[in-house]
């Protein structure tokens, strides 16, 4: 198939592609490579190079996904599947610039809808995120009342209506995709589990916010897995799926782990962050039943991995 990655060059985004490039279909990247304001261009720039050399397509567009550019990529590629990967990436970068996000995560999309419907796309798999779900505990399933906390959730799933309303009107087929804190090598510092391991390799003190508060930590390489099964699959048309590890751990759990493998570190405790809801682990049933879905890294194993990775990179190892 030909296929268009949004975001192909981002965490989950590139290995996503390493895969469909393995099971030999035409790819696609538009990515505009952006360091969201945050990130320190020599750590973006140096991070999306390493995940370059994990994918072998030439057809690599640092292009926005508003853009004439991307009219261009449709007409000439004929996508048969699109996934979109593009966003502002958590509420943090959402909150720093509203606008800015709201012009990516919405009008991004409709182009992308529109363009996909003018193209005569056949299917179309939207990433959303666990944050849709506002607070919820442990085995929340995809039937689950969604209600969101702050703009990065509450535009994820105004984009997951706007997706279904597509479909509804037989545009396209679509797949709905919510991951949850995925993490592992080749990830930015700026994220809750990068922080905690490097902060404990250099012998910080790593700040939890909210000893009680969990999230159902997944391995990049499992969320890959599931979304390019979900994406391939017959079975997914017009459905929404949980992609996660499903199983929860508290922040304290991750940080005292982190400073375990670490051999260092100290954790100081704070209260919990109010603009960020309280999650649990997510219930998968529907992804293992559909395609197969069956994650394996479970936290222990996975942040040992990075550990490995982070002291071993160039890069991290002398920031």
């Amino acid at each position: 198939m030909k296929i268009l990655v949004t975001g192909g060059l981002g965490l989950i985004g590139h290995n996503v592609v390493h895969r469909l490039e393995k099971l030999n279909h035409e790819i696609v990247i538009a990515d505009t490579r952006t360091n969201y304001g945050i990130i320190p261009p020599s750590e973006i720039m140096y991070l999306i190079s390493e995940r370059q050399k994990k994918i072998t397509t030439t057809h690599i567009y640092s292009a926005d996904i508003i853009s004439d550019t991307m009219d261009y990529l449709f007409e000439k590629y004929q996508f048969d599947l699109v996934i979109h990967m593009a966003s502002f990436p958590r509420q943090k970068v959402v909150n720093a610039n509203p606008m800015l996000g709201a012009k990516t995560m919405v009008q991004g999309l409709l182009n992308l809808c529109e363009l996909s419907k003018k193209h005569k796309v056949q299917k179309f798999l939207y990433i959303s995120s666990s944050m849709v779900y506002g607070d919820f505990t442990d085995d929340v399933t995809e039937s689950s009342t969604c209600k969101p906390q702050g703009q990065y959730g509450i535009m994820k799933l105004a984009g997951e209506e706007l997706v279904k309303d597509y479909s509804r009107r037989g545009c396209f087929n679509h797949t709905i995709i919510r991951p949850s804190a995925v993490y592992g090598p080749l990830d930015v510092e700026d994220r809750v589990i990068a922080k905690f391991m490097l902060t404990a390799i250099r012998g910080g003190t790593l700040n939890v916010n909210g000893a009680g508060e969990t999230l159902d930590f997944t391995y990049v390489d499992d969320a890959a897995d599931g979304i390019v099964a979900a994406a391939l699959s017959e079975n997914t048309a017009n459905k929404t799926y949980n992609i996660t590890k499903s199983h929860s751990r508290t922040l304290l759990d991750a940080a005292e782990l982190a400073v375990k493998i670490a051999g260092k570190g100290t954790i100081n405790v704070r209260d919990r962050d109010a603009d960020f809801p309280s999650r649990g682990a997510l219930n998968i049933d529907a992804a293992k039943k559909d395609f197969g879905f069956d994650p394996k890294v479970d936290v222990d194993e996975g942040f040992y991995h990075y550990y490995k990775w982070l002291i071993d990179d160039p890069y991290f190892n002398n920031v």
